[in-house]
C-alpha cells in the first residue's frame, strides 16, 4: 500500500528509483525491500526523506 503510494509520487514527477535512491541517500536496496514488502515499518526519518525528495507532505502516505 505505501509502496503504491510512493510509485504514483515517483511516475507524476518523472522519478525513477534510482534516482530517488540518489536525492534521498537511501540505498536501493533498502527501496526494494520497501516495494517488495520486506520492510513493513519503514522509519520516519525514511518516510520524511522521501517525502522531501519527492517535495510532497507526509500526509499523503496516510
Amino acid at each position: 500500500m505505501l509502496w503504491s503510494k510512493i510509485e504514483i509520487k515517483l511516475k507524476e514527477k518523472g522519478i525513477s528509483v534510482y534516482r530517488l535512491s540518489k536525492l534521498t541517500g537511501i540505498s536501493h536496496q533498502t527501496l526494494s525491500s520497501l516495494k517488495t514488502g520486506k520492510s513493513k515499518s519503514p522509519s520516519f526519518e525514511l518516510m520524511v526523506k522521501i517525502a522531501d525528495a519527492l517535495n510532497i507532505n507526509l500526509d499523503e502516505f496516510r
